[in-house]
């Protein structure tokens, strides 16, 4: 189908964006920057495309969730193009035809769907979860009579997983005891799923490059047909990812990726940014655009974002810059502990929120998860109705319940719903140690004591170890309990404060954002107990809270006013990150990522050693401020108490 329409949108696109809209042929990388309009810039090129007399069979977009392929439908759906002029030629069955967009997996399971025999299947499979997959891991390691201390299911299905991603077999895991047993493994789950007539996860998209490996013809017959694809958040693909993209757009070298290396923080899922910074050594005919304008922020916090990532020596370099005003200093504020960092963070929001600013723009940004402790319990006492973004509340995660269920067990034996906790979690000859030993011992042990007894007599890490993924999260939460537990003398006053603010604990919200925190009841610093009508109303108004997230889930998001938490190093950088220097970098980047959320004020706090990332800041654009009980205080960031090496 041939047509042509000039697209008056381009008239909307700066210069950059449109040369990357209007670029002919071959491949092409945008190395956008965070604000530079990348969405906007891809969408246009789909249209272009369109425009150009490409048919929409013959283009493919890829991102990497579900959530960006809605958005980047929804923007082609709602373009003039669409809804006044586009031809005839792309209405079929009263609806208009568009590309495909979707995910890497989605996209898997639309080829498998027509060539699953080439791999052992029918086109009727079954896509097995971490549930099954996790399963099928353990009956095998049953199988072989293998013990499960020494050959944890999670830890040998994360292998597999790792393995599956770099498109490696079992003959790469090593000649040592455990790597052959792991590789036995993996070959009788592979033969599992396959008489199970089901792919996993990771199938979906390493099965289907076998096969483009494997198969020229059916190779060549998907070559043919997509003849231009576009990747979203291209710095983020790791390596089975980019030979799926890198196999397809061979043949006609038509291979547009955009993204930013400067905002690449998900090394811990597998993504390579090198895909990103070698773009040019795997396709020496391509060509690169830099987006450089910031529409979101003011110039100082762009300016002192640009400084920062400028350490990074693995880069590809930008000059990001923008129109909008210069805006407000840079806030750096110091503590003397997490817990007065909180209480200070939740005042400045009061005082936001006094002022006539939404509460959702506003965001508290934290490195990891058990840094929502603190926070939450001073958002509660001044009563700021809140959303947790993308997880749990601190009070409703297992491992704060199932230590909580002790604590509670010890003080009230008839306490039937720990109790029934407490045997549901736990093995019968542990249980017996605990229904024996907690109450005789609340007496004799101080609370964090209870709590370490609670910890060694059930060997509850290694417990954790074996049903999750995420040991050394779930650890920091444990840590930072015993840390708060620490700072009572009653062990009751304890309870109560926790049962007060958990009393609303819940499931998340199955929703995109994630769970929906409401205020609950809680007394501290003098304060007194809401009642349940209030509670009720602030619950419905959660989801219009303040936002409270780590800065992994803040990518993609903007907010007229963050708070960047816990700047101290040891968390940001985090401390197993200091010594490797890649590791280090990207711990930059997640600083980056977070300054560069905000659009009209960022405030940075820390407490103990300040984050060496806020002595790469330009000091002209800082007003640092110490805060004491005595309040704050204006000081010259050079302050030797505060001295950065």
């Amino acid at each position: 189908m041939i047509f042509h329409y000039k697209m008056k949108s381009t008239q909307e696109l700066n210069e950059a964006q449109r040369k990357a809209v209007e670029h002919e042929s071959g491949p092409l990388l945008i190395a956008a920057g965070a604000g530079s309009g990348k969405t906007k810039t891809l969408t246009s090129r789909v249209i272009h495309l369109l425009q150009s007399g490409i048919g929409p069979e013959n283009i493919i977009a890829i991102t990497f969730t579900n959530k960006a392929a809605r958005e980047m439908e929804l923007r082609i759906k709602n373009h003039e193009f669409w809804n006044k002029e586009a031809p005839k030629a792309l209405i079929h069955n009263s609806r208009f035809v568009i590309p495909f967009i979707g995910t890497f997996h989605s996209l898997g399971v639309r080829i498998l769907k027509k060539e699953a025999g080439l791999v052992g299947r029918t086109g009727y499979f079954t896509i097995f979860d971490e549930d099954d997959s996790l399963r099928v891991v353990k009956n095998i390691l049953k199988e072989l009579n293998l013990p499960k201390e020494k050959f944890n299911p999670i830890a040998v299905m994360s292998k597999i997983s790792r393995a599956k991603n770099e498109l490696l077999d079992s003959s790469s895991f090593g000649s040592g005891q455990y790597e052959k047993i792991a590789a036995t493994v993996f070959d009788k789950y592979e033969e599992a799923l396959k008489e199970s007539n089901a792919f996993d996860f990771d199938d979906l998209i390493e099965k289907v490059v076998r096969i483009l490996q494997s198969n020229p013809k059916t190779l060549e017959g998907y070559q043919k047909r997509w003849q231009h694809i576009l990747i979203d958040e291209f710095q983020d693909v790791n390596t089975s990812q980019y030979l799926f993209v890198k196999l397809l757009a061979q043949k006609h070298q038509n291979i547009f990726a955009i993204g930013d290396d400067a905002q690449s923080i998900y090394a811990f899922r597998g993504s390579d940014f090198r895909n990103f910074l070698n773009f040019e050594k795997d396709w020496p005919s391509a060509k690169v655009i830099k987006l450089e304008e910031n529409y979101r922020s003011t110039q100082n916090i762009i300016r002192a974002a640009s400084e920062l990532i400028k350490k990074n020596k693995m880069q590809k370099p930008k000059e990001l810059w923008t129109k909008n005003n210069e805006g407000e200093t840079i806030q750096i504020r110091a503590f003397q502990n997490g817990d007065e960092e909180a209480w200070g963070t939740a005042e400045k929001v009061v005082e936001l929120l006094k002022s006539g600013r939404a509460p959702e723009e506003i965001a508290i940004l934290y490195r990891t998860n058990a840094q929502s402790r603190a926070i939450e319990q001073a958002l509660l006492h001044l009563r700021i109705p809140y959303e947790i973004f993308g997880g749990l509340r601190f009070y409703a995660r297992k491992e704060i319940k199932d230590i909580i269920a002790g604590i509670r067990y010890a003080f009230n034996p008839k306490d039937a719903a720990s109790i029934d906790r407490l045997l549901k979690t736990f093995p019968k000859f542990k249980n017996e140690i605990l229904l024996k030993e907690l109450p005789r011992l609340r007496d004799e042990l101080s609370l964090v004591e209870l709590i370490n007894f609670f910890l060694e007599n059930t060997d509850y890490l290694e417990h954790l170890e074996k049903k999750f993924k995420n040991l050394e999260e779930r650890q920091e939460n444990i840590k930072e309990l015993i840390n708060f537990a620490a700072t009572f003398k009653d062990a009751r006053e304890f309870l109560e404060r926790v049962t007060l603010l958990s009393s609303l604990d819940g499931k998340p919200n199955p929703s995109a954002s994630g769970e929906k925190a409401a205020v609950n009841p809680v007394r501290g610093r003098g304060g007194s107990s809401h009642t349940s009508s209030l509670r009720d109303k602030q619950r419905a108004s959660a989801s219009n809270g303040v936002k409270l997230m780590t800065v992994h889930l803040a990518k993609g998001l903007e907010f007229e006013q963050v708070f960047i938490v816990g700047a101290n190093d040891g968390l940001l950088p985090h401390e197993r990150s200091i010594m490797k220097s890649d590791e280090l970098e990207e711990e930059r980047r997640l600083m980056y990522v977070a300054m560069t959320r905000a659009k009209e004020n960022l405030n940075i706090s820390f407490y103990d050693l300040p984050s060496r990332f806020l002595g790469e800041l330009p000091p002209e654009l800082i007003e640092f401020k110490q805060v004491s009980s005595y309040g704050e205080e204006n000081r010259d960031w050079d302050d030797e108490a505060i001295y950065i090496e």
